[in-house]
């Protein structure tokens, strides 16, 4: 095996270059995988954009990337659960497996994980913009005959959406509202429908966003800065919606939450809101009995996730914007910043 590959390094805010890296060494318990499809999430385009990700600061140039569709090119010693050949996607999320969470069934929550594509540690973790990395074997789900590269980078996106709607307890029946048409929203309107929400609406401030939701099956499409919102909600949920997903990780959209979920709905916070503390009205979560949630990745659902594509429950591929190779990855997130006209923009890498 060549023990030099192509990746797409980013150096520093709005600088990427594909350059040969050094191959990822093979260690006992661990995989390598020969990457096929990555998809491009917003936090690589908060890198892209800006250098780092909230408070994630790079020490380092290091690739980017944790959506993806694989092959395992090679196993690492004592590795049983996958076999060389294999078509896998991976849970980017390496947690420790000993930690009181990862013990309770919440891997998640973890404190010691370590995330493909992340400077969440120093140094930065190298991701899937490349054409191999390694994860750790029990990481890796191993994916049916017939499902093809790119709804498999859509896995994780997939999953993020999935977790969310579980942390809500049961949407069937629900009036549900998503605020934010990003990939995410989206996926997570397309999920709630799919449990059985008896009316899913979808708050975006771009229209295009909005008309997107409709043709991927939300009933409703809402402007959260239109100055009647109040009462087109009255006229549609009464009260107010019975669950609240903020995706969008807006401020403002988390705040409007409060306003339109009903007395003791529930809110989901998807959207990842940046460091600073918020102004929230903790006397309407008191006095309405407003459940407020967060949802942290994915918990343990990448098989399910899987089970429901393979079942034909929900279709991923229409939420893919472009595809693009790996020598245009500068070009691949460029487009993928482009809201207005674009959604998941994945790289073809090998």
């Amino acid at each position: 095996m060549n023990t030099t590959m192509r990746a797409a390094v980013l150096e520093s805010a709005r600088t990427i270059k594909v350059q040969p890296r050094s191959t990822p060494e093979l260690k006992a318990g661990m995989v390598l995988l020969r990457v096929r499809r990555a998809g491009i999430c917003g936090s690589d385009l908060h890198y892209f954009d800006h250098g780092c990700c909230g408070a994630f600061v790079p020490t380092r140039p290091f690739v980017l990337g944790h959506e993806f569709a694989a092959e395992v090119a090679a196993i690492g010693e004592g590795v049983a659960n996958v076999q060389v050949g294999a078509r896998v996607t991976a849970n980017p999320a390496r947690a420790c497996l000993v930690c009181e969470y990862c013990k309770s069934g919440r891997p998640n929550l973890c404190r010691h994980t370590i995330m493909l594509g992340s400077a969440s540690t120093t140094p930065p973790t190298d991701g899937a913009f490349a054409e191999f990395v390694t994860v750790r074997a029990d990481q890796c789900h191993v994916l049916p005959p017939g499902m093809d590269d790119a709804t498999a980078a859509m896995l994780e996106p997939f999953a993020v959406a999935l977790h969310a709607v579980k942390r809500a307890g049961t949407v069937s029946g629900k009036r549900v509202l998503v605020t934010g048409g990003g990939p995410i929203g989206l996926l997570v309107a397309m999920t709630a429908r799919m449990f059985g929400a008896a009316l899913v609406a979808l708050s975006d401030i771009l229209a295009s966003r909005r008309e997107t939701a409709l043709k991927l099956g939300a009933d409703v499409g809402l402007n959260p800065t239109d100055p009647h919102l109040a009462e087109v909600v009255r006229e549609r949920v009464g009260d107010g919606f019975d669950v609240v997903f903020e995706a969008s990780g807006a401020k403002a959209a988390l705040r409007q939450a409060f306003n339109l979920v009903r007395p003791s709905g529930t809110i989901v916070q998807i959207g990842t809101l940046g460091t600073e503390d918020i102004l929230l009205p903790a006397n309407q979560l008191m006095v309405r009995e407003i459940n407020f949630i967060g949802s942290m990745r994915y918990g343990n659902v990448f098989d399910e996730a899987i089970r429901l594509v393979q079942a034909g429950r929900i279709d991923l591929r229409p939420l893919i914007s472009g595809v693009l190779p790996l020598s245009e990855a500068v070009e691949a997130m460029q487009l993928a910043g482009d809201k207005t006209n674009a959604l998941k923009v994945q790289l073809e890498i090998s």
